[in-house]
């Protein structure tokens, strides 16, 4: 078991928080748990601008959802906008909303809250001009510029339903999800930047709509200048800020009113679009933003994530903004133009929290720790991780390193479908454990099942289920809910199946071991994918790994393990790359990393294959696609289902080549 680590004393001093303390949260954990309507409606009448306050909670619950979706504060009418700007273009309209940062350190942008109403009212009057009401679906498939939360803003003002496609996506994915929500209006731009090179955003769009798919109108935002030639349906950004009447006004919306629609893979490969609502959505994501943070009036909240994510939609866009805060929104890459970006982008902005990527902290720890520590980096007081459970190392490297042990560690659990942070440490409050996301924030009700569907009280290990709604849930996948249930409601009666495994240790304190389909049964003992991995990172012989399961003839599954060097962290040829995986994994090294899992887990945890690939295969999130690599392990590797949502696509034929 890992030991805790204090809560600094700065991060402690003068916290605005009601959960500042152990005993506050044990305190709230159990007032939301035995009465959640009257705390959930508490935090959102303290929370957020209702046009007409809701007067009930919950209604439904997780054996009905299988007939219809539950609702949250069903009676309340209101508009997203209202709580992220407008009340604070009153209030503070010179405040800082948005801090934009561009690929290059020195292009930055700041958007008050009083700009950003004012440009939001008049996109939303555009869009409204070219025909685009509530209800409607609008596709964004944009880069990361202010105007990309400017169009999701619009569309909420307006009661239309946005869907953001990350701009890395292809033109048959972008295709399928314009299809699928049988969108009206795509807002897409000339060219995205990144890390000094050109996305090719508007030539992707023009090929994805090759045979119309029912868009009436491109909107294109001009980045670089540089697009393919417009065609009859594409119409300038500006061109359309001054189509009509800005929409002073924002439309009426129910509370269980569709907001957005993400798209999200499943197990299978075949996306699905997870559907958030306006009330409970937007009451979960500021709620959770300011506790699990600590908000201050005067931080500012750095989160790298990207819009075409659910991290960028409720911690870059809607929870900040609807608490007041100083949003960063980040163009490039923590590479760009060295890996002393993100040290550098904190001293000159001035950020007091950072929300990043283990895959990212990681990749930056193989660089060395000169790269942060020519860095001041003291306006930071809370350090946070999303994406997939951070190993010890990485941890302790982020903690000691970057925070130079006087910021803590908030490790956050949540998912697409949570909408919100779910099981993490809360920045004031709860002592830490290296690799753990430790508790649950109050009105959320973790439940572990053994393999006998038996529930596990005290420490244990199994699958993560969750007992009792919240306001931030999904409520159903677009247009099939009967995948929605299928999904999430048919593994056990009256809980929701996360699809992770969980391990709770004796303090209580939660350990993601991955996704259960990634829990490995070799000779009968069953252990988790993260714990070789951490094994294997821990080992100082590789930079990252993934493993997988195997069909074994005398154990029935064997272990292999998928590494990524520490070279191949360097920006050099892929088939120079190739070559040096080869060289470098050589016998010595195999079986240093076998010992350092057997080791770590046990006798048992042997490393039957080793393979050396330049890079995994993730989501733009920072999620590794394991079934890509089952397949490949398998002897599969034409049966990968769609690859479409990696964040570099080219790197599986890469994968392909090496475990050859």
């Amino acid at each position: 078991m890992s030991e805790t680590v204090a809560v600094p004393p700065r991060v402690r001093e003068g916290s605005p928080s009601a959960v500042a303390s152990m005993n506050d949260w044990r305190a709230e954990w159990l007032r939301a748990c035995s009465d959640p309507d009257a705390f959930w409606l508490g935090v959102t009448r303290d929370r957020i601008a209702w046009q007409t306050p809701p007067t009930e909670g919950r209604r439904g619950d997780f054996t009905s959802v299988r007939e219809r979706p539950l609702t949250w504060f069903a009676d309340g009418v209101l508009n997203v906008t209202e709580s992220c700007i407008d009340r604070h273009a009153a209030a503070t309209p010179a405040k800082i909303a948005l801090l934009w940062q561009g690929d290059e350190p020195d292009d930055v942008r700041r958007v008050t809250y009083r700009e950003l109403l004012e440009v939001t009212e008049r996109f939303a009057g555009g869009l409204r001009a070219l025909g685009v009401g509530k209800g409607d679906r609008v596709i964004i498939y944009m880069g990361m510029v202010p105007e990309a939360a400017v169009a999701m803003l619009a569309c909420a003002r307006l009661g239309a339903i946005h869907s953001v496609v990350f701009g890395g996506f292809s033109a048959e994915a972008l295709r399928d999800r314009v299809r699928d929500c049988a969108a009206r209006v795509v807002i897409t731009q000339d060219e995205g930047l990144r890390g000094g090179r050109r996305v090719p955003l508007k030539a992707t769009v023009d090929t994805a709509l090759m045979d119309g798919e029912g868009v009436e109108n491109v909107v294109v935002y001009r980045r670089t200048g540089d697009a393919p030639a417009a065609s009859a349906r594409d119409m300038d950004w500006d061109a359309v800020c001054a189509l009509g009447e800005p929409l002073r006004r924002a439309v009426p919306c129910a509370a269980e009113d569709p907001l957005f629609i993400l798209y999200t893979s499943g197990s299978t490969g075949r996306p699905k679009g997870v559907v958030h609502t306006c009330g409970g959505y937007i009451t979960y994501t500021a709620w959770t933003h300011a506790l699990v943070f600590d908000l201050r009036d005067d931080d500012v909240f750095g989160c790298v994530a990207d819009v075409g994510w659910i991290t960028g939609h409720s911690y870059i866009v809607y929870g900040p903004l609807a608490n007041g805060a100083t949003s960063v929104m980040f163009e490039s890459t923590p590479m760009h133009p060295d890996p002393g970006r993100y040290w550098e982008m904190i001293d000159r902005h001035g950020i007091t929290i950072l929300y990043t990527a283990p895959t990212a902290i990681r990749a930056l720890a193989a660089r060395g720790d000169h790269h942060v520590t020519r860095h001041s980096r003291a306006s930071l007081r809370v350090l946070g991780t999303v994406g997939e459970p951070i190993n010890a190392d990485a941890w302790r490297w982020y903690h000691g390193v970057v925070g130079a042990g006087r910021c803590t560690v908030v490790d956050t659990w949540w998912q697409t479908e949570t909408g919100g942070i779910c099981i993490s440490a809360i920045a004031p409050a709860t002592p830490p454990k290296p690799g753990s996301a430790t508790l649950p924030l109050p009105g959320i009700v973790p439940v572990l099942l053994g393999t006998d569907d038996r529930v596990i009280r005290g420490p244990g290990e199994g699958r993560l289920f969750l007992a009792q709604p919240w306001p931030g849930q999904a409520r159903t996948v677009w247009g099939d809910h009967a995948r929605f249930v299928a999904t999430y409601f048919d593994e056990a009666p009256d809980l929701y199946f996360t699809g992770d495994g969980c391990r709770r240790d004796g303090d209580g304190y939660h350990w993601i071991t991955g996704r259960v389909d990634d829990v490995l049964n070799v000779a009968g003992h069953r252990m988790g994918t993260a714990e070789f991995e951490s094994a294997l990172v821990a080992s100082g012989e590789v930079a990252e790994a993934a493993v997988v399961g195997f069909p074994h003839e005398i154990r029935g599954q064997g272990v292999h393990a998928f590494v990524v060097l520490p070279a191949d962290t360097l920006d050099v040829d892929r088939s120079a790359l190739d070559a040096a995986c080869r060289s470098a994994l050589d016998a010595a090294c195999r079986s240093a990393l076998d010992a350092a899992c057997r080791s770590a887990i046990g006798a048992h945890a042997r490393l039957d294959r080793v393979t050396a690939i330049p890079a995994l295969p993730k989501t733009r999130s920072g999620k590794v696609m394991r079934r890509i690599l089952r397949s490949i392990a398998r002897g599969a590797p034409d049966d990968l289902g769609d690859v479409s949502t990696l964040s570099d696509p080219s790197v599986v034929e890469a994968i392909k080549a090496a475990a050859r």
